[in-house]
C-alpha cells in the first residue's frame, strides 16, 4: 500500500510480461522466476567473510544458523536461520549492495472472497502500540530516504517490504514496520475506513442517502473494471479451485461487504505471528545488529504456536475442464465482433521442487516467449487474435506452479479453431522438439541477466523468492543459479528428448487442464451496478432507525479523526541536516567521433557495455508525427537487411539483452518554449558481443525491412490491445499527460505519443484494411529516411575502464558504416502556432471509478521556483490530499507532480470526480493559507531528496545530462534550492503559480458517465 499508483495487490497483475530472460527493465525484475536473479556490483570480502565463516548450529541472538552458501555468480554468501524460540525463519544475505532491504512475510491462505489479507494489509498500517498515531506508513514516506516502501498481498502471502540506503533509516523502518505487523491496533474505524463501511453520503447530512466507502472497497472495484484482470482471476480459481487459491485474495466488491472487524482481527491473529513469519535482510549491513535488533524488540515477547496455515496440493483431475465467463464490451477494440478470449491453462509440479520448477520455467519460455517461439508462430502470426491471452506462460505464485497460452480479440466462432491449434502446436514441438538455437539464446540471457545490474537488486530478491519460500522451499538452492544451468545442460546432453519429454507429460498426457473462454455481456457494467444497489438496499433494509443513527455518528467520528492534529513525535525522522548537500557526480567523457557527439562512462558495468543512441526528429513533417510511437515498436521488430524479423529476434536473443527503441521528447532546461524531439536507441550486451550487438544496428539503419504487411499488422493488432488494456491500470497517467497537452508544446507531444490519443490512432490503424496498411508502411519508411542516420544524433556508452577502449573503436566503426553526413547536439525548436488552452474533458469510459488530473502551468528545471514547487508538490500530497482524497473520500491514491512546465494534480481509482476537483483547489487554499508547519517542510524536503537519491546503477551514470542535457553543476545548484527554501518561499510559489487565476489550467476525467459534467466540457464518449 503506497502513494501514488503502487500497487499493493498482486495477484491479478501476473503473466503480463512475455519478454525473454534477457530483457530486464525494472518491472521485469518484480516478476517471480525464482531461475533468474539479477546482479547489482561488485561483493567485498569484507561484507560477506562473516557470514562465511558461519558453522550449522552456530548461536546468534537466540537464532541457529542452518545453512550458509556462496553464490558467485550473483556475488553474494546466504545464510539462513531459525528463531529458537518461536520458529521464525531469517535469510540473510550479505553483498557489498548500499541499497539494504528488509521484508517480513506471512503465509495469507483467506478461505473467502471478502478480500480480508488485503483489508488486513491496510490496516496493519494505520498505527501500533509504539506508533499510536493515525497510518504511520503514510507518514514514514516523508519521514525517510527510504528507496522504496510499500506492502503487498498475493493469493497466499502478505509481504511488507523496503529498501534504503541510510543505517540509521533501515533501523527506523523496521521499528516502524514490525511494531505495525505484529502489534497493530487494528481499530474498528481505520477498518472501516481501509476495508469498507456504510456511510451518508455526504457525512455532515444525516438525511443523505448511505453507501458504501472503504479504500479497498473502490479499488478492487478498479481491478474488477478491466477485463483481463477478471479473467486472470477467473483463470487462478477455476484451475485450482479447492483452496485458498479458488478465491479471491485481494476481495471481489460483492463479498467484500460481509467482511467484519471480529473477522478481521481474527485473521491477523491466526497469520501475524512469527511462527508463520520469514525475514529477510539484504546488503552490506551487519547480520548481528539485525537479528539482536528482532529478537530484543520483538520476537523474544512471543512463544512458538502451531500454525495451520499450509496449503495442500489440488487434487488432480481425470478430465480437462472447460468454463466461459462474461465481462464488459471493450469500446476500445478495433473489431467490436472480435473480443472472445480463450487460454488453455495447465498445473504442473511443485514449486519446491527447484530444478523441475527451473526447468519448466525455461521451457515454458521456448514454447511463448519470443517471434521464434512454437506459440508466436501458430497463435499470433496467423491474425486470428489481437495478442496472446491475459495469462500467459510459467506461473510459479501458487504452490504448484501453472502454463497457460490463448489468445484475446478472437471471434467466438474461431474458439474451436485455437483449442485445435493448442493442441497442434504441442504436437508439433513433441515431434520436433526445439531448434538449439534458441536453447542457447535463452541460456545466454540467463548469463546476462546475472551480470546486468539493477537499482534494487535486494527487493528483486526478496519478491522472486518469496513464493518459493513461503512453501517451504530450499531458497538457497534457488540462488545457485549456474549450478543449475550446469544440470540442466548436463541432462539435455544425456537425453536430447528430454524436453520433448516434458511437453508430452505436463501438456499433452495432463488431465489437469482449463479451457477458459470469456466474451463480452451487453450492460454487464449496469448489471454489475444493479447488483451493487440491491447488495446496498439489502444492507440498509435490515437496518433499524437506531442503526442508521450510529452508522451516521461514526461517520462523524471518523470525519473528526481524519482531520484532527496528531503529534508525531513517537515517529522516528531523518532530519535535513543529515543529508549531504553534495551531489554524486557522474563523470562523463564527450568527444566527436567521425561527426557525432560520443559521451562515454567508465563505470563498474560487470563485464556488460550498454549504448543508447538519439536520432533527431526536427523537420519530421506533421503528417508523420502521429506515427513515430508505432515506428519505435516495429523498427526492432521486421527484419533488417537479409533477416527477416525471426532472423533478427534470434540474432538479437543470442547476443544482446534486446534492441529497443521509444519516442524522446524533453524540453530544454531553460526554456520551455524549446522542445527536442527524437528517437532513442537503447540495448546492452556482454563485452564478448559488442561487435555483433552494433553490427545489427548498423542492419537496421541501412537495410531496415518494413514492407512485410502481415507482420505490420500483427505488429498494430498487438499494441492496439496493450494500449486499450492499460487505461483501467494507468487511467491517472492518461489523464495527466491530456490535460498537460493543453498548456505546453513537449506535453502535447507527449500526449500524442503516449496518451489518449495514441490509443485513438492505434484502435484506427488497427482497424484499417491493406490498401491502410500499405500507406502506413510508407509513411513508416518515411520516418525510418529520416531517423535512421547520424544527421543530428548522438551516441552514449558505458562500460568498464578495461573496455572503454574497445568500445570507442567499436563505435567509431558502426558510425563509418551507418548514412549520414553530419551531427550536432541536436536541435530544440519552438512551435510558433501552439496555443496554450483551458479547458475540461471527460472521457467516458465503461468504468466504476474515475481517474481525475488537473494541470497547471509551471516552470521549466533551471527556474529558482521549479525547486519551491517541488517540494510545495510533495507537501500537498502529504498533508492535504492525502487526507482528503483517499482518507475520507476512499480514492485508492492522488498526487501532485511537479514536471518541467506543468503541475498536475491526480487522483486514482477514486469514486469521486468533482469533489475531488474541488479538493485540488481546497488544497492550494490550504498552502495559500500558510497552514503548514516548518517540520512538514522539512518532511517535504525528505520526500524530495528520497526521490532524487535513489541508486543510479552503473549503466544508466550519465544519462540526466545525455537525455536532458543537464549537467552536475546544474545539478548542484537545484540541491542547494531544496536545501535553502523556506516557508516564504512555498507561500510565494502557491499564489503566484497555484493561487485562483494565476495560471491557465485544464482539466480531465476518464471514467464512467458523468451527470455533473456540464456543456462546458468536452465529452469524449468510447
Amino acid at each position: 500500500m503506497m502513494e501514488n499508483d503502487s500497487k499493493c495487490y498482486l495477484e491479478l497483475n501476473r503473466n503480463r510480461n512475455r519478454r525473454t530472460f534477457g530483457q530486464t527493465d525494472e518491472e521485469t525484475d518484480k516478476r517471480f522466476q525464482t531461475c533468474i536473479l539479477r546482479n547489482l556490483g561488485t561483493a567485498a570480502a569484507s561484507v560477506q567473510e562473516p557470514i562465511r565463516n558461519l558453522q550449522t548450529g552456530d548461536k546468534l541472538h537466540g537464532y541457529t544458523v542452518q545453512k550458509t552458501v556462496e553464490v558467485p555468480e550473483l556475488l553474494l554468501t546466504a545464510v539462513t536461520l531459525e528463531h529458537d524460540k518461536t520458529g521464525a525463519q531469517h535469510l540473510h544475505v550479505a553483498r557489498d549492495d548500499s541499497n539494504n532491504t528488509f521484508g517480513v512475510l506471512f503465509r495469507t491462505t483467506p478461505m473467502d472472497d471478502t478480500g480480508v489479507p488485503h483489508i488486513l494489509e491496510h490496516t496493519t498500517l494505520c498505527g501500533s502500540r509504539k506508533f499510536p498515531v493515525r497510518d504511520p506508513f503514510f507518514k514514514m514516506l516523508n519521514r525517510s530516504l527510504a528507496t522504496f516502501m510499500n506492502a503487498m498481498t498475493a493469493s497466499d502471502w502478505t509481504v511488507y517490504p523496503f529498501s534504503t540506503q541510510n543505517k540509521q533509516d533501515y533501523r527506523n523502518l523496521m521499528s516502524v514496520y514490525l511494531d505495525a505487523v505484529f502489534y497493530p491496533q487494528l481499530r474498528e474505524l481505520d477498518f472501516k475506513q481501509e476495508g469498507w463501511r456504510l456511510e451518508n453520503e455526504n457525512p455532515d447530512d444525516k438525511t443523505s442517502p448511505l453507501i458504501f466507502k472503504g479504500v479497498v472497497y473502490n479499488e478492487m472495484k478498479g481491478v474488477f473494471s478491466n477485463a483481463q484482470d477478471i479473467y486472470r482471476q477467473a483463470a487462478q480459481n477455476k484451475l485450482l479451485p479447492s483452496h485458498t487459491y479458488g478465491v479471491v485474495s485481494g476481495g471481489d466488491p460483492k463479498a467484500i461487504t460481509d467482511l467484519t472487524w471480529d473477522h478481521l482481527k481474527n485473521f491477523h491473529a491466526t497469520h501475524y505471528h512469527p511462527s508463520n513469519a520469514k525475514f529477510m535482510t539484504y546488503g552490506n549491513f551487519p547480520l548481528e545488529e539485525h537479528l539482536q535488533f528482532i529478537d530484543d524488540n520483538y520476537l523474544s515477547s512471543f512463544d512458538r504456536i502451531s500454525v495451520n496455515t499450509s496449503v495442500p496440493n489440488e487434487t488432480r483431475w481425470n478430465q480437462s475442464v472447460s468454463s466461459h465467463i462474461s465481462c464488459m464490451s471493450d469500446p476500445m477494440a478495433p473489431d467490436p465482433a472480435k473480443q472472445t478470449t480463450i487460454s488453455a491453462s495447465y498445473l504442473l509440479s511443485d514449486i519446491t521442487d527447484t530444478f523441475e520448477s527451473f526447468v519448466l520455467s525455461i521451457l515454458c519460455t521456448l514454447l511463448t516467449d519470443g517471434e521464434n517461439s512454437p506459440f508466436y508462430q501458430s497463435l499470433i502470426v496467423p491474425n486470428i487474435g489481437s495478442d496472446y491471452s491475459p495469462v500467459l506462460g510459467y506461473d510459479g505464485y501458487s504452490k504448484e506452479a501453472t502454463f497457460s497460452v490463448g489468445l484475446q480479440g478472437i471471434h467466438p466462432d474461431d474458439v474451436s479453431k485455437v483449442e485445435q491449434i493448442i493442441s497442434d502446436t504441442f504436437d508439433q514441438v513433441i515431434k520436433e522438439g526445439f531448434e538449439q538455437k534458441r536453447i542457447d539464446a535463452l541460456l545466454h540471457s540467463i548469463e546476462l541477466s546475472l551480470k546486468h545490474q539493477t537499482s534494487n537488486f535486494g527487493l528483486g530478491l526478496l519478491l522472486n523468492m518469496s513464493s518459493v519460500w513461503n512453501h517451504d522451499g530450499d531458497i538457497l538452492r534457488s540462488l545457485e543459479v549456474n549450478k543449475l544451468v550446469t544440470k540442466f545442460k548436463e541432462t539435455l546432453q544425456s537425453n536430447p528428448q528430454f524436453l520433448q519429454q516434458k511437453v508430452k507429460q505436463y501438456f499433452k498426457d495432463n488431465h489437469h487442464k482449463l479451457t477458459l473462454t470469456m466474451s463480452p455481456e451487453e450492460n454487464y457494467e449496469a448489471r454489475r451496478s444493479e447488483e451493487e444497489v440491491e447488495r446496498l438496499k439489502l444492507h440498509v433494509d435490515s437496518l433499524t432507525v437506531e442503526d442508521k443513527d450510529i452508522i451516521y455518528h461514526r461517520g462523524v467520528e471518523l470525519k473528526e479523526k481524519q482531520m484532527q492534529v496528531e503529534d508525531m513525535s513517537c515517529l522516528p525522522t531523518l532530519r535535513v541536516s543529515e543529508i549531504d548537500r553534495k551531489i554524486i557526480q557522474e563523470p562523463i567523457h564527450v568527444q566527436n567521433i567521425d561527426g557525432v557527439q560520443v559521451q562515454s562512462s567508465e563505470q563498474p558495468t560487470n563485464e556488460v557495455t550498454y549504448i543508447r543512441m538519439i536520432s533527431d526528429l526536427s523537420g519530421l513533417t506533421p503528417d508523420l508525427q502521429s506515427y513515430v510511437p508505432l515506428f519505435t515498436e516495429v523498427i526492432t521488430e521486421m527484419g533488417a537487411g537479409s533477416m527477416d524479423y525471426r532472423q533478427l529476434s534470434q540474432e538479437a536473443e543470442l547476443h544482446t539483452g534486446g534492441l529497443d527503441a521509444d519516442t524522446h521528447v524533453v524540453t530544454m532546461y531553460d526554456n520551455n518554449d524549446l522542445v527536442q524531439q527524437g528517437v532513442v536507441f537503447s540495448s546492452y550486451c556482454l563485452d564478448r558481443n559488442l561487435d555483433k550487438m552494433l553490427e545489427l544496428w548498423t542492419e537496421i539503419f541501412c537495410r531496415s525491412n518494413i514492407r512485410d504487411i502481415e507482420r505490420l499488422r500483427t505488429l498494430i493488432q498487438g499494441e492496439a490491445a496493450n494500449l486499450a488494456s492499460s487505461i483501467t491500470s494507468a487511467g491517472h497517467s492518461y489523464a495527466m499527460t491530456h490535460s498537460a497537452s493543453k498548456l505546453t508544446q513537449a506535453a502535447k507531444i507527449k500526449e500524442m505519443y503516449d496518451g489518449m490519443t495514441q490509443v485513438a490512432t492505434m484502435k484506427s490503424l488497427a482497424e484499417g484494411d491493406d490498401a491502410a496498411l500499405h500507406q502506413v508502411l510508407e509513411k513508416l519508411e518515411s520516418i525510418g529516411r529520416h531517423v535512421l542516420n547520424k544527421n543530428n544524433f548522438r551516441l552514449s556508452v558505458n562500460s568498464t575502464p578495461t573496455q572503454m577502449s574497445k568500445s570507442l573503436s567499436s563505435i567509431q566503426n558502426f558510425i563509418k558504416a551507418i548514412p549520414g553526413t553530419c551531427s550536432t547536439d541536436g536541435v530544440f525548436s519552438k512551435d510558433d502556432g501552439f496555443q496554450c488552452t483551458e479547458g475540461m474533458t471527460q472521457f467516458e469510459l465503461p468504468f466504476s471509478v474515475n481517474y481525475v488530473s488537473k494541470s497547471v502551468k509551471g516552470v521549466q528545471y533551471s527556474h529558482p521556483d521549479y525547486e519551491p514547487l517541488r517540494i510545495l508538490a510533495r507537501m500537498l500530497w502529504a498533508k492535504y490530499l492525502h487526507r482528503e482524497i483517499r482518507e475520507k473520500g476512499g480514492a485508492y491514491g492522488s498526487g501532485v507532480v511537479n514536471a518541467p512546465g506543468v503541475i498536475s494534480f491526480f487522483s486514482y481509482r477514486d469514486p469521486n470526480s468533482m469533489k475531488t476537483l474541488q479538493v485540488f483547489d481546497d488544497s492550494v487554499r490550504w498552502a495559500c493559507d500558510g497552514k503548514f508547519t516548518d517540520e512538514d517542510i522539512d518532511e517535504a524536503k525528505l520526500s524530495v531528496f528520497q526521490q532524487i537519491d535513489k541508486p543510479i546503477t552503473p549503466g544508466r551514470a550519465g544519462m540526466t545530462y545525455f537525455v536532458n542535457r543537464i549537467s552536475d553543476e546544474l545539478r548542484q545548484s537545484k540541491r542547494d534550492q531544496i536545501f535553502n527554501t523556506n516557508r516564504s518561499h512555498l507561500l510565494d510559489v502557491a499564489h503566484r503559480y497555484l493561487g485562483e487565476g494565476r495560471q491557465a489550467s485544464a482539466v480531465t476525467f476518464l471514467g464512467p458517465s458523468n451527470q455533473d459534467v456540464t456543456e462546458k466540457w468536452n465529452v469524449i464518449k468510447s
